[in-house]
C-alpha cells in the first residue's frame, strides 16, 4: 500500500476576518489534517478547518510565552513526514515579517514537500479599513513598510524623509518612533493614525498628530496594531461618510465594512449572526451595510462526510445518471472538491443534467464554469418536484447532501413520481463545542437585539450550545430579542423551540432576510 504523501502550506490568513482569505486559503483549510496556527488569527478561521484536525497553537506574542521557532520547524517537519496535510496559518502575508525562512528551511533539509499561498498583509488592509490611501499622486507618491520591533535597527534618517510610513509592529515603541522623527525634524503636525484590530468589529483607530498622539493614547494598550504616518492620513475624514467624523477624537470604533450611505435603518441594532462559518461573512457584510453592528456566532461546522466511499462510487458511474441535484452551495462545493480529488473535472457531468434550488446555488455553481439546467421559481426545494421540467418516472437522480439531519421530503416526493433518487453523503454538518466570547459576552449582558437564522439547523444548534454553555439558562433572556427567520421551514423550527417568529423573510435569501429586517426597523 502506498503511503499517503504529507505537505506543508504556509497559509496567510489576511487580516483576520474569514472574508478576507483567498479563496484557495479557505479550501485548504477545509480540508486540513494538521493546522499550526499564531496568535493573531482569529477565531472564526479555526472553525473552517474539519472537526477531526489537529490544531496546535504555536503563537508568538510580545511579553508572553510562545513556542520557539525550532519547536515550530520540528512539528511542521514531523506532520508532514507522517503524511499528513498541513496547514501553517500565519496572519496577514506569509512573506511579510512572517518567520518563513527559518521553516522553508527546515522543510526542505527534511525533503518535505511545501507550498506558500499568499494573504492580505494589514499593512495594506488596515490603512484601507481606516480610511486611508496610502498613496496620492500630490502627498504621497511612495509609501514604506516596516516593523519597529527592533527600533535601534532601522535608518531613521532615510525614513523620515518618505512621504508615507506604515509601521507595523510599534505600539510599545511608539513614543520612540516619535523621538526618532521629530529629531530629524520630521513636522510635529504631521498626521498619524493607529489602527488596533483592523478588519475585526473590535477595530479602533486613533487619530492626531506626531505631537499629541501619545496623549491621546495614553494608558491603552495599542497591540496589535498599524501606524500610519504622513499627509494621506488627513484624507480620512474627506473620504469618510458625513456621518463618520472621528478626525482629532480620542478614540473612533469604525466597523471594518462601515457604509457611506447616511440612510441607515439597522444602526444602533446588535445582531447576532448564526450561519456557519465562512458563510457568515456576506450575511454580515449585508448588515452591516444598512448599519447594524454584526456578532457572529457560528452554530454549525461544516466538513467532509465521515466516509467518502458513496460519493466515490457515485462519481465513478456518473454517465448513468440523468440529473444531478444540488440543494446547496455546501453541496456543491464538496461535491466538486471530491470530483477534482479523483483526478477528473466538470466534463465528467457532460451528459448530466443539474437541477440546483436557489440563486446563491446558481451563483456557486457558474463558478464551476457550469450553468443549471433547472432552478424551481421559489427558493425551496420543497417546490422542485411540484416544477421539474421533465418527467420524472424512469429517471436516475444523483443528489449530494448533508451527512445527517436533512429533510427527507424531496427524495420521498421524487421516488413517489418514479424516480430513481441516488442520496450521498457529500458533508456534514456539526454543532460548535464553544461559542466565541464576543457572542458569549453579548448575550450575557443583553445587548443582542436580533438573532437571525438560516436553517432550521442554525436553530436547533444555537439552542444545544446555550444548553451546553450556560449552565443558568435564566441567563440567556430571549424575551425581548426579534427571531428573524429566512423562511417557513426554518420559522415552523423557531415555533418549536420559541414559540414565536418576529420576522420572516418574503424572499427566502440572505437579501430577503436582510430586506424583511429592513422594512420592520425603517421609520
Amino acid at each position: 500500500m502506498t503511503k499517503h504523501q504529507g505537505k506543508v502550506y504556509l497559509v496567510g490568513a489576511g487580516p483576520g476576518d474569514v472574508a478576507y482569505l483567498t479563496v484557495k486559503a479557505y479550501h485548504l483549510l477545509a480540508v486540513a489534517e494538521v493546522l499550526v496556527y499564531d496568535a493573531l488569527v482569529d477565531e472564526q478561521l479555526l472553525q473552517c478547518v474539519p472537526a477531526n484536525c489537529l490544531k496546535l497553537d504555536v503563537g508568538k506574542r510580545g511579553g508572553k510565552p510562545s513556542t520557539p521557532q525550532g519547536e515550530i520547524n520540528k512539528l511542521l517537519v514531523q506532520h508532514c513526514q507522517a503524511g499528513q496535510q498541513v496547514v501553517r496559518l500565519k496572519s496577514g502575508d506569509p512573506f511579510i515579517f512572517g518567520r518563513c525562512t527559518a521553516e522553508i528551511a527546515a522543510l526542505k533539509a527534511a525533503g518535505c514537500e511545501f507550498e506558500v499561498i499568499p494573504g492580505i498583509s494589514s499593512a495594506l488592509a488596515a490603512p484601507l479599513f481606516a480610511g486611508i490611501p496610502l498613496t496620492d499622486p500630490v502627498m504621497s507618491r511612495c509609501f514604506a513598510v516596516f516593523t519597529a520591533h527592533e527600533p535601534d535597527a532601522l535608518d531613521w534618517e532615510a525614513l523620515s524623509r518618505l512621504e508615507t510610513l506604515v509601521i507595523l509592529m510599534g505600539g510599545q515603541n511608539l513614543p520612540e518612533i516619535l523621538h526618532q522623527l521629530l529629531r530629524r525634524k520630521r513636522s510635529p503636525l504631521t498626521p498619524i493614525a493607529i489602527i488596533r484590530w483592523a478588519g475585526t468589529p473590535n477595530q479602533e483607530i486613533w487619530t492626531g498628530q506626531l505631537n499629541n498622539i501619545l496623549e491621546k493614547t495614553a494608558g491603552l494598550s495599542l497591540s496589535p496594531v498599524v501606524i500610519v504616518i504622513g499627509e494621506v492620513v488627513g484624507l480620512r475624514q474627506y473620504l469618510q461618510s458625513e456621518t463618520i467624523n472621528s478626525e482629532d477624537s480620542t478614540t473612533a470604533i469604525i466597523p471594518s465594512r462601515a457604509t457611506m450611505s447616511n440612510h441607515l435603518p439597522l444602526a444602533g441594532k446588535t445582531i447576532l449572526v448564526t450561519r456557519s462559518v465562512g458563510q457568515s461573512s456576506e450575511f454580515s457584510d449585508l448588515l452591516q451595510a444598512v448599519g447594524a453592528k454584526v456578532i457572529e456566532m457560528p452554530t454549525l461546522e461544516i466538513g467532509p462526510p465521515s466516509s467518502w466511499t458513496d460519493l466515490d462510487c457515485a462519481i465513478a458511474s456518473l454517465s448513468d445518471f440523468h440529473w444531478l441535484i444540488l440543494t446547496s452551495t455546501n453541496g456543491i462545493e464538496y461535491f466538486f472538491a471530491r470530483l477534482t480529488a479523483l483526478g477528473q473535472d466538470s466534463r465528467a457531468l457532460a451528459n448530466v443534467k443539474i437541477a440546483v434550488v436557489g440563486e446563491k446555488t446558481a451563483q456557486c455553481l457558474r463558478q464551476q464554469a457550469l450553468k443549471p439546467d433547472f432552478i424551481p421559481p421559489n427558493f425551496v426545494a420543497d417546490s422542485l418536484v411540484e416544477h421539474f421540467p421533465e418527467a420524472l418516472s424512469g429517471k436516475k437522480i444523483l443528489f449530494p447532501r448533508v451527512e445527517t439531519g436533512g429533510r427527507e421530503i424531496l427524495v420521498k416526493e421524487l421516488t413517489a413520481k418514479g424516480a430513481e433518487v441516488v442520496e450521498v453523503a457529500a458533508y456534514q454538518s456539526c454543532c460548535p463545542n464553544s461559542i466565541p466570547e464576543s457572542a458569549k459576552l453579548a448575550l450575557q449582558n443583553h445587548q443582542v437585539d436580533i438573532i437571525t437564522f438560516a436553517s432550521s439547523k442554525t436553530v436547533q444548534f444555537f439552542c444545544q450550545i446555550i444548553d451546553n454553555t450556560f449552565a443558568n439558562h435564566s441567563v440567556v433572556n430571549l424575551q425581548d430579542v426579534c427571531i428573524a427567520s429566512i423562511g417557513p421551514q426554518t420559522s415552523k423550527t423557531c415555533h418549536a423551540l420559541f414559540g414565536r417568529v418576529d420576522v420572516e423573510a418574503e424572499e427566502y435569501t440572505l437579501d430577503g432576510l436582510t430586506q424583511a429586517l429592513v422594512k420592520k426597523y425603517e421609520v
